[in-house]
Order: structure tokens, then sequence, then C-alpha cells
């Protein structure tokens, strides 16, 4: 048996306890201070830029707005300018690529 000498006290609000408690719980583990040191040694933080995915909610919106208006107008007038589709499909590529890049750097966290 594993002999323990030093203690580590920490003040926590009881609904971090209960959080504790619940994820203890999911992890199938009962010994508090086992799932607590295992999670202090081996466990970590994902701290995650949302910088491009907000980026691309933007882009997202601008596009549907584009799109909306391309709408309006076909249906208003029956044209369509093949300008404007360019430009969309010029748009939702980028979006494509924004999104698979985005992906594609999730994976590698994992």
């Amino acid at each position: 048996m594993r002999q323990y000498d030093r203690d580590i006290h920490m003040r926590l609000k009881q609904s971090d306890i209960d959080k504790i408690h619940r994820r203890m719980n999911e992890a199938g583990v009962r010994n508090l201070s086992a799932y607590m040191r295992k999670m202090a040694i081996d466990g970590f933080v994902v701290n995650l830029d949302l910088t491009d995915v907000r980026e691309l909610v933007r882009l997202l919106r601008y596009c549907s707005n584009n799109l909306n208006q391309y709408t309006k107008k076909a249906n208003e007038t029956g044209n369509i300018y093949k300008a404007d589709i360019d430009d969309l499909k010029s748009r939702q590529e980028r979006l494509w690529n924004m999104a698979n890049g985005i992906m594609e750097r999730l994976a590698s966290i994992m």
C-alpha cells in the first residue's frame, strides 16, 4: 500500500464540490483523494481560442443576408446576376476552407 506523507488543502464552493462529485461518478471513481490526485497529475485544461469560430459565424451571417437579398431580388425581378452568384460561390468556398481548417485544428487536440 502506498504511503502518502503530504497534504494539500483547498477551499471550494459547494457548487464546485458538487461538480467534482458528478465528474467522479461519470468516471466511475469512488475515492475522492484518488480522483483529485489523478486529475491534478494527469488531467489537463483545454483553453480554446474561438476567434476563428466567431469570424466564421460572422461570415455565415453575412452570406446568409446576401443570399436573402439575392433571393428577394430574384423573386421581385425574375433575374439573377451571374456576378452575384459568383460572389456568393467565392464567399461559400472561403467559409468551407475556414471550417475545414478549424476542424483540422480541433482534431489535432484530441
